[in-house]
């Protein structure tokens, strides 16, 4: 894999010559004009604007920006002329930078668009990658150019630095490969989310107000009234307050007030009077007078801040300084400054040069400053105690060190040091010193003279031998750090036994074998994750062993280990348990989990001592009596081969809390105590996956503290009712995958129940659990459910109720009305397409799928699902994991699908499309994708195009942890590549090249364990978005494909995931059974699994090249079936078909048109590349239309089915969290139906029922020969009035029937016309198999964030249906019309187009070609 470039610093630019004019004159198509006009306004003419310096090749384009609504969204209303457009196609290193001005443009208050001329312009200017910074200057006239990276620091170029290039370099660095891609990349305005240059430096009021604050006020010096008011210049820096003594003026003597441990109080006889106060038995007052309320409280809040403090810091982090305000240095009481992440220079008169004037400072944090080499400055502040240097980029350290005599803390990790200067050694206090993530290839020598230093952090360096010989020499070292090296061999050549060490980590490296003995004193061991198969330690003094994820078979520890208290030996390769394992006496916490055990020693579960005993996923087949009461408090026996427990279990361990024995062939469970009364403590008891019976539940009463109760996946046929009322503190109940017909109406007496799990039962009878007071989620799918008898007002408590799979139950509208304050309700849709219209659906496929919040308080997990993509062969499957922020994996599910549908289109390489889907869906996050992100993967099943009968494939991409598993012939296929530090060594080493610092829990500074997600580009060049591609051919062996996140296969492992979906078969029922089973088995995260059952057989494609030309492959809208509406079936059912009526009436028709079409429709066409022709079977039957009379060019039908009710896209570009935190005092969002608990926002994300008018237009010739006259001048109406072309191959129609055209003209979103309103974020296309209704809380609160959605469309842009059409229109949507099957007429193939800059303008049928619309050219408006 190659190595991405990090531009977080400075980018290349070492070739500064650049092109002359000569090369710009050549793409001039001979014009003599100048060659930067200015644009101004909406489609306005080029103006003449004054000659560019003569040899630059720069031209700047002003664009006006007009807002859209949505905070840091923009629509661009201006496009490049013809010989812009000639001069960039000539050379891929020709582009556009797009400058901004020194703050950005903010949106209205309220109220309609206006004019933008008011508000700061972006320039885009053309230039070449070999133009430096200074040129760019020279020609716009200002001091310099600053590059900001992910919304964050900002920085001054160096004149030689050349803006285009890193643009360049840091799309190649993503990911990006194809050049022509970069440079259409580089003009996306929605980059300067991730890169964005400014003209001027950004100005941060709150940042200049906690920096520096001054005026001039009256001020009076003293308590007393001696003293005169005078107006002065007054200063408030750092920590002290500073008074001039003339007016206006800093010269003469400066009066300097200390605050730390002073006062600052509020004079009330004068209005905005302050008083302030030195601290000290002489301390000083003075009293300044403000002008304005504003002052006065901007300097309170300041100087409160400031004589709060217990020490004399200032804090001046993450400020983009280049150097202090100089008034800084008057304040000779500071001891810590903090300027951490800015970018401190030598020279200036607040530069690193002058920090010898601060005569007390002792601790200076210089770390993230790009500083490049040691400031050697800073060793003439010998009052220096702490030095922090990290992440510099330092090479070497100077001789003049020595001069910090007084230095006891020096951190210098995270740059490129191989040595250490021998002057270091005199620096006799240092006593912690950082060397971790350099390039030392061994521990230094010097280190012997630091006497003082007792800790040797060495962190991922290159050291490959460790000589315990060297570390006698170094008898101060107690504590050595050695992680992640490439650690290859511990040698110990010598019988001195090495006394003074007692903690070494050698996590994460190569070692096969470690011989320890002769540490005699060693307290802790880390050695997981490596390769070791022998262990042989000294048990002297040893407490802590974590030697997990090797190849262990026997650990060796002489003497016994008396003192060991906790030992991680799990995932190795033990048979037996050692002997010394029982005669320690200490041991509390012991992890033997996936090993080979096949038994416990008796003596181990009689231990005195031990408190925690985790032996799951091994082979024992029984447990010894417990001989005497014991302190166990957590037993963990899961996945073993018990058919019984001791009998003696419960009343012999009475300190029990927890007990897992899922997965065992339990037959029966032990009673709880040998008499009546029971003294169990006993909280937790999974049971799941066992063949328990109903009389077990009789042996739980005596466990009355029981809180969470699993018995999935048992033999139950009922639950004793009695049995269940005495479990009255019972909190969570899982008695889901067995034969229970109903809950027993006792389930009332457990007052604190919050979850009661029933899924995959035969219960008819609705528990009655909506009584309870705590009452959150209640799941009963999949079952036998008739109707529910509810109480006359539910709990305000419930949060999640899951009906589906019920396939006979039947709720009225008064039954919805009472659910709608539910945040997540799933239903059935009952299917509402005709038996010939399911016949000729896709049977090649379905799916199900199922998520669950565990113990977390919201899902973070989102899917999506398509099983008719494209056309009806194609299908399109993901899950988006975001850890603990769900604001990415909604976007994520909102737009991926259409990012892949436009991203097909343009390249016919599986590896091209899939990646490129995944880079752009990362810059489509926009300012919710800077600090938050998302493990991601999208699967893509597929005709392989290269061959005219070829089989199916699958496409999988993915980042970051989320995984598909391929069941063939029985046996699990992985198909994803997992993208964590623990389980990557290739990612690990690219991520420690890139000097990141990875934290002991193996996090990328300290905050993902991942190394590629989609978002977190604040993380670059360290956490990537570019995903892993593998193709995957699909034979007739191939039976389903598993989808899961991270929290599913950390539990359940690839072969019990396939052979549980074996047993089920059904793919929803499979997909609940795998979250199940991952909660039971100990997951306390959000899980999520899909199921896609997949039915190809050696006969299911005979596919042969169409007739015609095919539609581009990939378009989300699917491909037109014969499809039959009944009369007497409207698109918004009836009270009795079990869904609500969802069909809002806020917005047009042709608002639809733009809200559904794809949110990826701005990205334009990669050159040399087709889409791949469209392939046909006799299982696939030609595509045919649906004539609808008086609306002919809107596509051909659609099936009803196809469309989901999800969060719109707009919606989330003004509701991301940039912190992931969620509020409730915001605002209201315009055109967004708010009742409450539910957020109600409709878009179709699964169908591009329209295309932006840069789509192929369809010839007048094709629309003649099908459409009426009348139908093609309505056609033309719309065409003009909306500027969107509707292609008879990409589009599909929107059938509505039933329903008046007013009440269309009303709707938000047609896409709800099928609709259904989602929950928690997940989405799955309600196909016959799987059709699901969700309500719940549609998106995030925060209105906030950046993100690319299709604008709101103007009020000229409505749909208007003309008035000699209406009544035709409403007859026709009224009644149903014929199926007319016909092929799909042709469509210009994409390579008949240029991809790049230069579209064609669509050809209205039946108009002069002068009254063509012009195009957007090379438009990137967001």
């Amino acid at each position: 894999m190659k190595d991405e470039k990090s531009t977080a610093r400075s980018l290349p630019s070492a070739d500064t010559e650049r092109r002359n004019a000569a090369d710009v004159e050549d793409g001039r198509a001979g014009s003599g004009a100048a060659l930067n006009p200015v644009l101004h306004g909406a489609g306005s003419d080029r103006a003449a604007a004054p000659t560019a310096r003569a040899g630059t090749g720069i031209r700047v384009l002003k664009r006006n920006m007009k807002r859209n609504g949505s905070r840091g969204c923009v629509t661009r209303k201006t496009r490049f002329g013809s010989r812009e457009r000639d001069w960039l196609k000539g050379d891929t290193q020709r582009g556009c930078v797009c400058l901004y001005g020194a703050s950005e443009p903010q949106p209205p208050p309220s109220g309609p668009q206006t004019s933008s001329s008011g508000q700061p312009d972006l320039k885009l200017v053309l230039c070449s990658t070999n133009t430096p910074a200074e040129e760019l200057c020279a020609q716009r006239d200002v001091q310099g150019l600053y590059l900001q990276l992910h919304g964050d620091l900002i920085r001054r170029l160096d004149p030689s630095e050349r803006p285009l290039q890193m643009v360049y370099d840091y799309l190649t660095a993503m990911g990006y490969e194809d050049p022509l891609r970069v440079q259409q990349e580089a003009a996306n305005s929605d980059l300067s989310c991730m890169i964005r240059f400014y003209s001027e430096k950004p100005v941060n009021a709150d940042q200049q107000e906690r920096t520096l604050l001054k005026g001039v006020f009256s001020v009076r010096k003293g308590k007393t009234q001696l003293h005169k008011w005078a107006e002065r210049q007054v200063i408030l820096c750092g920590t002290s307050l500073i008074v001039a003594s003339v007016k206006d003026s800093l010269t003469g003597k400066m009066h300097i007030l200390p605050l730390v441990g002073g006062k600052v109080e509020e004079v009330k006889r004068r209005q905005h009077c302050l008083m302030f106060s030195s601290a000290g038995p002489q301390a000083q007052t003075y009293y300044v007078n403000f002008d304005t309320l504003a002052d006065y409280q901007r300097w309170h809040r300041q100087a409160s801040k400031v004589v709060s403090q217990t020490i004399s810091l200032v804090d001046l982090s993450c400020y983009s300084l280049e150097e202090v305000p100089e008034y800084l240095f008057y304040c000779q009481d500071i001891t810590h400054l903090n300027l951490r992440h800015n970018f401190m220079r030598l020279d200036g008169p607040g530069g690193l040069a002058n920090f010898n004037r601060f005569a007390q400072l002792r601790s200076l944090n210089l770390s993230h400053n790009g500083l490049g080499v040691f400031p050697e400055s800073v060793c003439e502040i010998q009052t220096l105690t702490e030095l922090y240097l990290s992440c510099n980029g330092l090479s070497a350290i100077p001789a003049r060190i020595h001069n910090l005599q007084s230095l006891q803390t020096l951190c210098l990790d995270g740059n490129r040091l191989a040595a250490l200067p021998e002057e270091l050694g005199s620096l006799v206090q240092l006593c912690s010193l950082g060397l971790s993530f350099n390039d030392f290839p061994q521990i230094p020598a010097v280190l012997e003279r630091l006497c003082a230093l007792d800790k040797l952090a060495m962190a991922g360096n290159k050291v490959e031998t460790l000589d315990l010989c060297s570390l006698l020499r170094m008898t101060h070292i107690k504590s050595i750090d050695l992680r992640l090296n490439g650690l290859r061999c511990v040698r110990s050549e010598t019988v001195e036994p090495v006394k003074h060490l007692l903690l070494l980590d050698v996590r994460d490296n190569h070692l096969c074998a470690l011989d320890l003995s002769s540490a005699c004193s060693l307290e802790t061991l880390q050695c997981q994750r490596n390769q070791l198969t022998t262990l042989t330690l000294s048990g002297f003094t040893l407490r802590t062993l974590h030697a997990n994820n090797n190849r262990l078979t026997t650990v060796n520890i002489y003497p016994v280990p008396n003192q060991l208290t906790h030992m991680d030996l799990s995932r190795n390769l033990l048979e037996y348990l050692p002997d010394w394992v029982c005669d320690s006496r200490k041991i509390e916490v012991l992890d033997v989990s996936h090993n080979l055990l096949s038994e416990l020693p008796a003596r181990l579960l009689s231990s005195l001592s031990l408190r925690k005993l985790l032996a799951g996923n091994n082979r024992l087949e029984r447990l010894a009596e417990l001989l005497d009461h014991v302190p166990l408090e957590t037993l963990d026996l899961q996945h073993n081969r018990l058919r019984e427990l001791p009998e003696s279990l419960f009343y012999k361990a009475l300190n029990l809390k927890c007990l897992n024995v899922s997965a065992n062939g339990l037959e029966t469970i032990p009673p709880s105590s040998q008499s009546e009364e029971s003294l169990s403590t006993l909280q937790e008891l999974y049971l799941t996956g066992n063949n328990l019976n109903e009389n077990c539940a009789a042996l739980l009463v005596g466990h009355q503290n029981l809180r969470v109760l699993h018995m999935a996946y048992n033999q139950l046929l009922s639950f004793p009712a009695s049995k269940l009322s005495k479990l009255e503190v019972l909190e969570e109940l899982n008695v889901s995958g067995n034969k229970l017909k109903s809950i027993p109406s006792t389930v009332s007496s457990c007052k604190r129940l919050h979850s009661l799990i029933a899924h995959s039962n035969h219960i008819s009878v609705f528990p009655e659990v909506l009584s309870l007071p705590e009452i959150k989620l209640v799941d009963v799918s999949c079952n036998e459910q008739t109707e529910i008898l509810l109480p006359d007002s539910l709990p305000s408590t419930l949060q999640e109720l899951d009906l589906t799979g019920n396939s006979s139950l039947m709720l009225e509208h008064k039954t919805l009305n009472l659910f709608s304050h539910i945040s997540t309700l799933k239903l059935d849709q009952k299917p509402t397409v005709s038996a010939g219209d399911a016949q000729a659906s896709s049977t090649l496929w379905d799916h199900g799928y199922a998520e669950m919040c565990g113990q977390r308080n919201k899902l973070c997990v989102s899917v999506l699902a398509v099983d008719r993509f494209g056309d009806s062969t194609e299908a399109a499957y993901g899950i988006f994991d975001g850890d603990r922020n769900e604001e990415v994996s909604r976007l994520l599910q909102c737009t991926m699908g259409d990012v892949l549908a436009e991203e097909i289109q343009h390249s016919s390489v599986d590896s091209v499309y899939m990646c490129n889907t995944f880079l752009t869906s990362h810059r489509k996050l926009g300012m919710a994708g800077q600090k938050l992100g998302a493990s991601a993967l999208l699967c893509y099943i597929h005709h392989e195009s290269s061959e005219p009968g070829s089989y199916f494939s699958l496409t999988v991409a993915n980042v970051g942890t989320c995984q598909a598993v391929l069941c063939r012939d029985g046996q699990p296929l992985a198909l994803s590549k997992v993208f964590s530090l623990e389980q990557s060594a290739e990612e690990t080493e690219r991520v420690k090249l890139a000097k990141a610092i990875i934290t002991e829990d193996n996090k990328v500074s300290g905050v993902t364990c991942c190394s590629r997600l989609l978002g977190c580009s604040y993380l670059f060049p360290w956490v990537l978005p570019k995903p892993w591609v593998h193709t995957e051919p699909l034979c007739s062996q191939d039976e389903f494909l598993i989808l899961g996140n991270k929290a599913l296969f950390q539990k359940v492992s690839y072969q019990e995931a396939v052979s549980t979906v074996l047993a089920v078969r059904d793919p929803r029922a499979a997909a609940k059974k795998l979250c199940t089973l991952a909660q039971s088995y100990g997951c306390r995260d959000n899980v999520g699994a899909v199921v896609v059952a997949l039915r190809i057989g050696e006969d299911s494609c005979t596919c042969e090249p169409p007739l015609v030309t095919a539609e581009p492959r990939g378009s989300l809208a699917p491909a037109p079936l014969p499809i039959s509406v009944s009369p007497g079936d409207p698109a918004t059912p009836s009270s009795s078909s079990g869904i609500a009526s969802e069909f809002n009436s806020e917005m047009s028709a042709s608002e639809v048109g733009s809200e559904a079409g794809s949110t990826a429709s701005d990205e334009h066409p990669s050159s040399g590349t087709t889409a791949r022709p469209e392939r046909r079977c006799s299982l696939h039957p030609a595509a045919t239309l649906c004539n609808t009379g008086p609306l002919p060019s809107l596509g051909p039908g659609v099936h009803t089915a196809l469309f989901q009710r999800q969060p719109s896209s707009a919606t989330f570009s003004s509701n991301q969290s940039d912190n992931g935190l969620d509020s409730d005092d915001e605002a209201p969002l315009e055109g967004v139906i708010s009742n409450g608990s539910k957020l109600e926002v409709e878009v179709d994300i699964h169908c591009c029922a329209f295309q932006l008018r840069s789509n192929p237009p369809e010839s007048p010739k094709d629309l003649d020969g099908r459409h009426e006259s009348r139908g093609l001048d309505y056609a033309t109406k719309m065409r003009l009035q909306n500027s969107v072309v509707v292609s008879a191959t990409n589009g599909c129609l929107l059938a509505v029937c039933g329903r008046e055209i007013s009440d269309l003209k009303k709707s938000p979103s047609t896409s709800s016309l099928f609709g259904k309103k989602l929950s928690n974020g997940s989405v799955v296309a309600p196909e016959d198999s799987h059709n699901i209704i969700e309500v719940a809380l549609e998106a995030p609160k925060k209105k906030s964030g950046y993100f690319a959605a299709p604008a709101q469309q103007d009020p000229e842009d409505q749909l208007i249906i003309p008035p000699s059409l209406e009544q035709d229109v409403r007859e026709q949507l009224r009644g149903q019309s014929p199926v007319v099957p016909g092929p799909p007429p042709p469509s210009t193939p994409p390579s008949a187009r240029d991809p790049n800059w230069d579209q064609p303008n669509p050809t209205i049928p039946g108009l002069h070609p002068s009254t063509v619309l012009q195009q957007d050219v090379y438009d990137t408006a967001l």
